[in-house]
């Protein structure tokens, strides 16, 4: 019985995977903005995607050297970077900021609060959360991996406010770049990450 389970096993390995059927662009548009008959006209953008995010899908976020290249000298330039300089707020705040999901959604519409930055949906930060997503790399000891240095906290601003012009056709949202955050909200987040008071950084 074992012996004829095994074979069975091996028989079924051994089959070719169907083939994927290739889906229609088109079609898929449609059916994206039919899902959505009563989406704010403010909405409309986000159902059809800028120039970065229809050149991101044609390429299935993997584009060639030059395109690539041109997203990321159009996304850094949409960076608006603090008046004063000063890219690092509150990390108490940054940690409100990233357990909370709310935002962008229609459940959301009108906005009753600030946006959130929803964090830990992608990313480990702090050893107490012990429920967060794995879709982006675990942001655990960032600043202290990086000496805490100025220019590492002006690179996480960056990749914070437009994450595109650091990695192309990136799947974290371009915070700053789409107002999903303000830039005081996203000077809260950098501050999580380097500030060395963080317990994304002192380990509790």
């Amino acid at each position: 019985m074992r012996i004829t389970i095994a074979i069975l096993a091996l028989s079924f390995a051994a089959m070719p995977a169907p083939a994927q059927k290739k889906v229609d662009p088109a079609r898929a548009d449609t059916a994206i903005k039919a899902a959505f008959p009563t989406a704010p006209a403010d909405w409309a953008s986000r159902l059809t995607g800028d120039e970065t995010m229809q050149q991101c899908s044609a390429s299935h976020n993997n584009p060639a050297k030059d395109v690539a290249a041109a997203i990321q000298k159009r996304e850094q330039g949409t960076i608006v970077y603090p008046p004063d300089n000063n890219f690092m707020g509150d990390w108490q705040k940054g940690e409100r900021l990233a357990q909370s999901g709310y935002g962008l959604r229609f459940t959301d519409y009108p906005p009753r609060q600030a946006n959130g930055g929803n964090c830990y949906a992608c990313h480990q930060l702090t050893k107490n959360e012990v429920s967060y997503g794995t879709l982006g790399p675990s942001l655990s000891e960032y600043g202290k991996l990086r000496d805490f240095k100025p220019e590492a906290v002006k690179a996480a601003y960056e990749k914070l406010y437009n994450s595109h012009m650091a990695f192309p056709c990136s799947t974290m949202p371009r915070f700053g770049a789409n107002k999903i955050l303000t830039i005081e909200q996203i000077k809260d987040a950098v501050a999580l990450l380097m500030s060395p008071e963080s317990p994304v950084n002192t380990g509790k």
